[in-house]
């Protein structure tokens, strides 16, 4: 009786269809079994329901042949008499049917190195609640539990299909890893961690101010009780015997059924390697990278110039679609109750491939199809010398000690293109490390682990098939020679993906502040660094230095170097810090005077600093109807050129002394960092402007929570700390310069020209000329802040 027959009648339960090995296994059962009734347990996820996941996942490419063979009309046929889809996940498990006669269990925790307590949450806890689902439930099926073979472990040389031979207690090691958290979480929260973590968030964002800080703080305490958990769950893995955490798991949750499943027959299924499919649903299928594909990616790519495996060591990969087949046929032969059974499906046995021979293979296809990389043409096959784990580590650690070293020295470097450039080629070098590492410390184990898997019940199993079936659901890993397989499917499959049309830089991403017109819409500015090219130093200077004689500027300069040091030290500290340390040298300053001086002067000087694509970025949100605010530490003097550009100015008060001249303290707190997003957060719930819809550009780090604050952060010529965030953020950044025809990302020629007429238009209002931009817009008031907060 062949497998179609066998299984007809039958109902099936499948978890975890959504994943790689369900979605093949669900495509067949749909396809080739059509007397055979189907229940899939789908989670309802990011607002959809289980049912909807489900409808969604079976109009993707794997089933594409089916529906196109059978037609609409029986596809809705087959979904609506032969499926239930069950709303629900291994945690909670809704009520199965009474009637099921087998269950496959396919769903689990596929990483490799999750955190202990998640591990054993999904792939023991979840086999679990399966199996109290089922009891419960009344139903007495075959149960098919889908593993590893790698639950075999630490060892060396062949291992047979059957019980794996331990004596851990799955009970003793779910409870530890269930106090896992609790005790990291206790461990990160002790004072000795909790000031590391503090210490190390002022390191790298003190000048975005302490909000910002208490939330990086926070970040790297979560990631460190993540990370602790990861290292527990490998490191426990290895002490008993298994490569990893994922293996550790698997193991167990063999255990646990074997002694926990009450009379029901049981069939493991342990698969090595899964990669993409032979034949079916297509040649090449295969969805997300797997084990092998990102190394062959990095080996493309240029980026794995050598790896850490033994050339003669087997790396066992098996197709996807050849593992389907065998959970179909070992389905449907349903083991004594007493006796479970053990399937390997691998290739290791009779079709062994060495970590040579894929090397080559990678290799000899790379070189008659390389890849094209941006700016650097094709890149070369790299030769591998297979120099041992050792050498390869050496070497590792030499690039992670020298990514450690630059970017600290790139700190201190002054902002630049070149700088960011820098910057990004660092970045680019730090994730080709990062990558590295991941996979050297995945895989150091399975390379090592020299041990050849032997498939003698699964080879039988297949032996027992019917001539048409084994065409049709054969298993048997000597059906394909490695040539074919990886040169004709699987690596064009895996990297047709990255192989684009045009290998052309992308065009300049283009900020389009019209794209979210409205009056509740705010386009907040920087000034210094964003808006000018200036600093409040040099603003300083300029109103200090407009009308004085040769000796009192050199004086003046001579006193400003002697306290540059001390700025430098209060810029890196804190921004305010700066400017209270700088807005000191105004005291005994007579504001007419400044006034006048603005105006006749240093008015002249900020206009020609003004960059020209930052005077079109404010007319581009002015024409689309946003309320424009100029958010500043600057001296509300120096902005009254400015104000025609804006609605709102905001900028630093100085306090007045009884004789009507500046102290040269402050009217108020500076706004800088947390508090520009604090400002910024009142601002717009008074005016009834939509923050999510609204628009900051900045350059600086200390302007970080202004620019997260809003929903289109734009970094402008940044520092390398907000270049890094902004980066790492996928915001847009832009490069504006108060040099004519320099500014990038920006239009040249005529949209330069309307922005110097547009620079002339201020300068005219200050000789009594008419408002820029919109038709009545601009203003003539300057907020400052009192010390209560009042305007």
């Amino acid at each position: 009786m062949g497998l179609p027959e066998r299984l007809a009648g039958k109902r099936v339960l499948v978890t975890g269809v959504t994943g790689f090995v369900g979605e093949a296994l669900l495509e067949r059962l749909l396809s080739d079994l059509p007397d055979t009734e189907v229940v899939v347990l789908v989670r309802p996820r990011a607002g959809r329901s289980g049912q909807a996941r489900f409808a969604a996942l079976v109009t993707k490419p794997a089933f594409a042949a089916w529906r196109e063979r059978v037609g609409a009309d029986e596809v809705e046929r087959t979904l609506r008499e032969r499926v239930t889809v069950l709303e629900g996940d291994l945690e909670r498990m809704p009520t199965l049917p009474a009637d099921l006669d087998i269950v496959i269990h396919c769903a689990g925790e596929v990483s490799f190195d999750p955190p202990i307590d998640t591990g054993f949450a999904t792939n023991l806890g979840g086999v679990q609640e399966l199996l109290r689902a089922v009891q419960d439930s009344g139903a007495r099926p075959h149960l098919v539990h889908i593993s590893t073979a790698y639950v075999a472990g630490l060892r060396s040389g062949h291992v047979a299909e059957g019980r794996l031979a331990h004596t851990v207690d799955w009970r003793v090691e779910q409870a530890a890893a269930q106090r896992a958290r609790p005790a990291a979480e206790d461990a990160s929260r002790t004072p000795e961690a909790l000031r590391g973590f503090r210490e190390r968030a002022e390191a790298e964002h003190v000048r975005a101010g302490a909000q910002t800080v208490s939330r990086e703080a926070e970040r790297h305490r979560r990631r460190w009780v993540e990370r602790r958990l990861v290292e527990i769950g490998g490191e426990r893995a290895r002490v008993l015997g298994w490569t990893d955490c994922y293996t550790f798991t698997k193991a167990l949750a063999e255990r646990y059924l074997e002694n926990s499943r009450d009379g029901l027959p049981l069939t493991v299924v342990r698969p090595s390697i899964i990669e993409s499919a032979l034949a079916r649903p297509f040649p090449g299928w295969i969805e997300g990278f797997k084990m092998a594909e990102p190394l062959i990616i990095a080996y493309a790519r240029g980026e794995l110039p050598d790896f850490p495996a033994s050339p003669d060591g087997i790396i066992d990969i098996i197709p996807v679609d050849l593992v389907v087949n065998a959970i179909i046929a070992a389905a449907a032969t349903t083991p004594p109750a007493d006796t479970p059974a053990y399937y390997t499906v691998c290739s290791g046995f009779r079709n062994p491939l060495l970590f040579r021979d894929l090397y080559e293979h990678v290799q000899e296809y790379f070189q008659r199809h390389p890849l094209v990389a941006r700016n650097r043409g094709t890149v070369a096959a790299a030769e591998w010398r297979f120099a041992g784990a050792a050498t390869v580590e050496s070497r590792l650690r030499r690039g992670e000690r020298f990514t450690e070293l630059a970017g600290r020295a790139l700190g201190y470097a002054p902002r630049s293109d070149r700088v960011r450039q820098a910057a990004r080629d660092l970045e680019q070098l730090d994730e080709r490390l990062s990558f590295l590492r991941r996979y050297q410390d995945l895989y150091r184990s399975y390379t090592r682990a020299e041990l050849v898997y032997v498939d003698d019940a699964t080879r039988a199993l297949h032996q027992g098939l019917e001539p048409a079936d084994a065409q049709r659901f054969g298993f048997d890993p000597a059906c394909y020679d490695w040539h074919t397989y990886l040169q004709d499917i699987h690596i064009p499959s895996v990297t047709a993906t990255i192989r684009g049309p045009d290998p052309s830089p992308p065009a300049a991403r283009r900020v389009a502040p019209a794209s979210a017109s409205g009056p509740d819409t705010l386009a907040v500015f920087d000034l210094d660094g964003t808006l000018v090219s200036s600093t409040v130093i040099e603003s300083y200077l300029w109103l200090r230095l407009a009308d004085q004689n040769a000796v009192a500027r050199g004086r003046e300069l001579a006193s400003l170097a002697r306290a540059l040091p001390g700025y430098i030290r209060a810029e890196r500290r804190d921004r305010g810090h700066l400017i209270r340390a700088v807005y000191t040298r105004y005291a005994g300053a007579d504001p007419d005077e400044l006034a006048r001086l603005v105006d006749e002067v240093a008015g002249d000087i900020l206009l020609r600093r003004v960059k020209p694509a930052a005077i079109r970025r404010v007319r581009e949100h002015r024409e689309a109807g946003h309320r424009t605010v100029l958010l500043t530490g600057a001296v509300e003097v120096l902005t009254r050129p400015l104000t025609p550009l804006f609605d709102e100015i905001v900028a630093t008060g100085l306090a007045l002394g009884s004789d009507g001249r500046y102290t040269g303290r402050l009217t108020s707190a500076p706004l800088v960092g947390d508090a520009r997003a604090a400002w910024l957060s009142h601002y717009a719930g008074r005016v009834g402007a939509n923050l999510r819809a609204s628009w900051g550009y900045a350059d600086s780090q200390s302007d970080l929570p202004m620019l997260r604050a809003v929903g289109n952060p734009v970094a402008v010529s940044p520092d390398l700390p907000l270049y890094r965030v902004a980066r790492r953020s996928g915001w847009p950044i832009e490069e504006w310069s108060s040099t004519p025809g320099e500014p990038r990302a920006v239009a040249a020629g005529r949209d330069e020209r309307r922005a110097h007429a547009a620079a002339a238009r201020v300068r005219a209002w200050r000789a009594g000329g008419g408002p820029a931009g919109r038709s009545g817009a601009g203003t003539d008031r300057v907020i400052t802040l009192d010390p209560g907060g009042r305007r």
